[in-house]
């Protein structure tokens, strides 16, 4: 028998993004239309583990009333977490040690006391397999897909990724018109760490020189030819954008700088190999390394300059907000029919629901003949082969 929806919870997990806000006015405003109720759980699943840290409570109860004006604004009332797995949550034991332990019962007991029927989770790619196995344990959950680099498998158009590229557009532009002045080469490195969406797309709006992204190993000699040839026909600055992911191809330079595996391990919990930089390499390398060896291939002056978060930041654009909406009510829409462990994704010009399992461990890379990369080689950018 299935039980009847009546109370709802949202949360959000992994880093911020612009439309979080929309979302919750989308989800709100659909559910009140079916009479349910809902509530926010403040910093992902903290608000309900560790409702001690949450002094005004853990839940917010969340009315039409509330966020009638939040689509558009700033930061997020809920909060989000950057490591929101009750898998694996980190605690201090009897002997003043921190060890790992498994709060996922503990969690599903306390939303069943707060009378809460379903969730809506907002999440970037790395937690789809947290909400499937919360799923597989009983509780109802839909995923929404969040991510300013767009590298979400199964959607499209993950929200925040829009408002993301106009801000990265707005920033290479600038530094374009600082390289043009100053007779250097910038380059700026943006997030990407899997997918090159960001910076393609970006590097294509504002005619960048070269566009270096994960999917494609570079070559750097092939980019600084590229500018050496622009220097000699009176052109003496340049634009590159490389996404934090690049690499250069096997066999060119030496292998790049990495922690520890048992490092990273005891700093972030479940890492294990080289995770990559959101663990605790340094931002910034793939840009100083490049611009580096651009400035000793062509005697030219560069100098690296690295967005990073700060993408994350600003005022949701118009195609965020519309899309935060509607994936908002149409995560409710899901629930309304009796769909769990499903994600909403945009499948132009649909929104859909897919199971979570399409996105657990899978990135949305850019194809090697995608339009956006045909499109790159037609204006004479660079990638790099």
């Amino acid at each position: 028998m299935t039980t009847q929806i009546k109370r709802i919870a949202i949360n959000f997990g992994g880093g911020f993004v612009p439309s979080l806000n929309a979302v919750i006015t989308g989800a709100v405003l659909a559910a009140t239309e079916l009479g349910w109720e809902v509530v926010g759980i403040r910093d992902g699943f903290d608000g309900l583990l560790f409702p001690e840290s949450h002094p005004e409570g853990g839940l917010l109860k969340l009315t039409p009333r509330m966020v009638g004006d939040l689509a558009g604004a700033t930061g997020c009332i809920l909060g989000t977490a950057a490591q929101s797995d009750p898998f694996h949550v980190r605690v201090i034991d009897a002997e003043n040690l921190v060890e790992e332990v498994d709060k996922s019962d503990e969690l599903l007991e306390i939303l069943k006391q707060e009378k809460i029927d379903a969730l809506i989770s907002v999440v970037g790619s790395r937690a789809f397999s947290i909400l499937w196995k919360l799923s597989r344990k009983g509780l109802k959950t839909v995923a929404v897909p969040k991510s300013v680099e767009n590298d979400v498998a199964a959607t499209a158009l993950s929200f925040g990724f829009n408002s993301a590229l106009s801000f990265t557009a707005e920033i290479l532009e600038r530094a374009r018109q600082a390289a043009q002045s100053a007779r250097r080469i910038a380059v700026v490195e943006v997030l990407g760490e899997h997918a090159g969406w960001l910076a393609l797309q970006a590097g294509m709006a504002v005619c960048a020189d070269a566009v270096l992204i994960p999917e494609v190993p570079y070559d750097i000699r092939k980019v600084a030819a590229k500018l050496r040839e622009k220097a000699e026909a009176g052109q003496t600055f340049g634009l590159v954008v490389v996404a934090e992911g690049a690499r250069p191809l096997t066999g060119l330079d030496a292998p790049s700088r990495t922690s520890d595996p048992k490092m990273k391990a005891a700093l972030s919990p479940g890492a294990t190999g080289n995770e990559g930089s959101h663990v605790i390499e340094q931002s910034g390398q793939a840009a100083e390394k490049v611009a580096l060896d651009l400035q000793r291939l062509t005697d030219q002056e560069t100098y690296p300059l690295v967005l990073g978060q700060l993408t994350r930041g600003g005022t949701p654009t118009v195609v965020d907000r519309q899309l935060g909406l509607g994936y908002g009510a149409g995560a409710v829409r899901a629930l309304s029919n009796n769909q769990s462990g499903v994600m909403v994704v945009f499948q132009p010009p649909d929104l859909k629901f897919v199971p979570m399992t399409e996105a657990i461990n899978k990135f949305r890379t850019v194809p090697a003949d995608s339009e956006f990369v045909q499109i790159a080689r037609s204006l004479g950018i660079s990638l790099g082969d």
